[in-house]
């Protein structure tokens, strides 16, 4: 009996440890719900701390991997991508605009053509496609906008510019603020971060490096929903909305004129080495047409040349020499 009662206390005690065990190792375990060191104010023992470096080690290496540097010929920031096909995230203020060329970098230094797609110019977001063909690297996005206050992150970009023999920098944190259309950390980010992502300790993305301030308050990220929200329209290549942080490019033609008596516009000047030099426009040309559409004095044909996107082809109906022929051209941007 003695024994039997020694035996069942052994099993009880066994039981109770094997569903500890458990409950510490679902609790740590990355990937499963929410994490358990995020619901602590500050890290209690040397085991949070394992367990945090833990999660950041297993989910860095793809991270690194798909932040990238984009080059814009003249500045530099970063970005991550975010498809097998090279669609990247990055900042509305790192893009410039639409369809503008730019090259994006790998970390291992390799260069591939891209061209910024649509952004969002009220809240600093944008999206850039790499045009070459390849299997790029990529990150899971946050789609359940999980993140909380508090919870444990961290930043990736190519601080300063690309830097091969460095790679991309590595920042950990915790989130300080969360707004709605902001999130900040306190993440230490200098210039040539923005544009860059931070992740969850999942190696969720969660945000792109917006405003890089002198101090971690002024640090700023766009919190992914603002992307999920607009992404179709970026993928459609749209300039959304009006912000501080993009503006929208005007067409630009590159002719002085003036109204004509008989209808149409006369051709003033011609400046050099613009969109209608190209085309072979020449002072006296009369403008008659644009589009199919009768003009009726400069003032309505600048206002018309508003209504077009730089890259878009025009055609003008121009008379010259008394005879009338027509010429395509594509609009540049002012």
């Amino acid at each position: 009996m003695k024994k039997h009662r020694l035996t069942g206390l052994w099993l009880f005690c066994f039981s109770v440890w094997s569903v500890g065990c458990c409950l510490i190792s679902a609790a740590e375990e990355v990937g499963e719900d929410r994490q358990y060191f995020n619901e602590k104010e500050v890290p209690e023992d040397l085991r949070d701390l394992r367990n945090i470096q833990k999660a950041l080690q297993e989910t860095l290496p793809q991270a690194r991997a798909a932040t990238v540097s984009i080059d814009l010929g003249g500045g530099s920031g970063s970005g991550v991508i975010v498809s097998g096909k090279g669609l990247v995230l990055t900042a509305a203020h790192v893009s410039a605009g639409v369809g503008k060329e730019m090259t994006v970098i790998m970390e291992d230094g390799t260069k591939y053509k891209a061209v910024s797609l649509g952004l969002v110019a009220s809240t600093d977001a944008a999206m850039v496609q790499i045009m070459e063909e390849g299997v790029f690297p990529y990150v899971e996005l946050d789609r359940g906008d999980s993140a909380s206050l508090g919870d444990w992150v961290y930043a990736l970009g190519h601080s300063g510019g690309f830097e091969k023999e460095r790679g991309v920098g590595v920042r950990i944190g915790r989130l300080v603020r969360m707004a709605e259309q902001t999130i900040n950390s306190d993440c230490n980010l200098i210039g040539g971060d923005s544009g860059g992502p931070l992740f969850n300790m999942k190696g969720q993305l969660i945000g792109i490096h917006s405003r890089v301030g002198a101090s971690l308050e002024q640090n700023m990220h766009v919190p992914l929903r603002e992307f999920l929200k607009n992404w179709d329209a970026m993928l459609a290549k749209e300039f959304v909305g009006k912000g501080p942080f993009a503006q929208e490019a005007v067409a630009f033609l590159g002719v002085s004129t003036e109204d004509r008596e008989e209808g149409g516009v006369v051709i003033k000047e011609v400046g050099d080495k613009t969109p209608a030099a190209d085309a072979g426009l020449q002072e006296g040309d009369v403008i008659l047409m644009l589009n199919g559409n009768e003009l009726d004095g400069a003032e309505q044909f600048s206002a018309s040349l508003k209504g077009f996107k730089p890259g878009q082809k025009v055609k003008l109906k121009i008379l010259r020499d008394d005879k009338e022929q027509e010429v395509e051209v594509e609009l540049g941007e002012k």
